[in-house]
């Protein structure tokens, strides 16, 4: 680490607890977390950490992620806040990985262009959002995606057009060993009244809806192919206020599990496994996770 310290431009924080960076406020220590101060930065750690067999992990925000009570070997690399550049030429955007998506989408609200309306109030970093195809009320960011640039652990930089990707509910098929660092979108010019009315009915119903008062992930598990939501089946499992630790499934929204104060992730576990056991035994249905996962053992979620 020594080694690595004298490369690095930007902050790099030895041993740093991951619940210092993560919504959920869980996650142990990681042996480093890095925000490269730009991508000749970027590509110097990747080239080192590929060098020396490092794991390196990409995070954004930590809005949708449950990391490990035991941390994390290896390095952890965010650009959440150091690519935040962001441009808005007519209905053209483009946008670093590291600007966060309600910045993104209140820009291009400002400007009365339609087509990310629906993602206001999603938390997170645009990087980690086009990972996971992020979406809410019937819109997902790689509607109107055209490109993306990414960086390999070679430090070089990748581009791909939007039909190089496959992108599904709450997934994509980036590579896993390389690191968005920005995007091109095509969004359509509308007027103010129709654009702020798709706004108003997407945070009006998070906020009707969605535990906003206490540490969350967002949604727990992936609504599935067909039938009910993943939150009705667990709503209807009676699990509603289900309590572990100071974990608890939402009473508000029976897909968010929050965080009261003291949970660990060992807690979030638990009430991961109850759900996925009781619906499964009770409606047939196996629930998958949406919540992104770090630095746990394999299996560790199976029930």
């Amino acid at each position: 680490m020594i080694e690595l310290r004298r490369i690095v431009e930007g902050p790099m924080l030895i041993d740093e607890l991951m619940s210092k960076h993560t919504s959920y406020g869980i996650g142990g220590p990681a042996k480093a977390y890095i925000t490269p101060k730009n991508t000749f930065d970027l590509a110097n750690i990747l080239q080192f950490a590929k060098k020396h067999n490092i794991p390196t992990y990409f995070v954004g925000s930590g809005s949708n992620l449950l990391v490990s009570d035991d941390g994390i070997d290896g390095l952890v690399i965010t650009l959440g806040k150091s690519l935040k550049d962001l441009k808005i030429i007519e209905s053209t955007v483009y946008a670093e990985s590291g600007v966060m998506l309600g910045k993104l989408v209140k820009e291009c609200i400002n400007r009365n262009l339609s087509g990310i309306e629906s993602l206001v109030g999603v938390p997170g970093t645009l990087g980690g959002a086009l990972v996971m195809n992020a979406g809410a009320f019937g819109g997902e960011i790689s509607n109107c995606l055209i490109n993306v640039s990414s960086m390999n652990m070679f430090g070089e930089i990748k581009k791909y057009n939007k039909n190089d990707i496959n992108f599904s509910y709450r997934s994509s098929t980036f590579p896993k060993n390389e690191i968005i660092i920005s995007a091109k979108f095509k969004l359509i010019k509308s007027d103010k009244d129709t654009v702020n009315l798709k706004k108003l009915d997407a945070s009006g119903g998070r906020k009707a809806t969605q535990p906003l008062k206490f540490r969350s992930a967002g949604s727990v598990f992936k609504n599935p192919t067909t039938g009910h939501a993943a939150g009705y089946y667990i709503d209807q499992a009676g699990l509603k206020g289900t309590k572990v630790g100071d974990a608890e499934i939402s009473p508000i929204h029976a897909n968010f599990f929050v965080n009261h104060g003291n949970a660990k992730a060992n807690d979030i576990i638990e009430l991961i496994k109850i759900a996925k056991k009781t619906v499964k035994e009770k409606f047939g249905v196996l629930l998958e996770l949406e919540l992104k996962t770090l630095g746990f053992k394999s299996g560790t979620f199976k029930v």
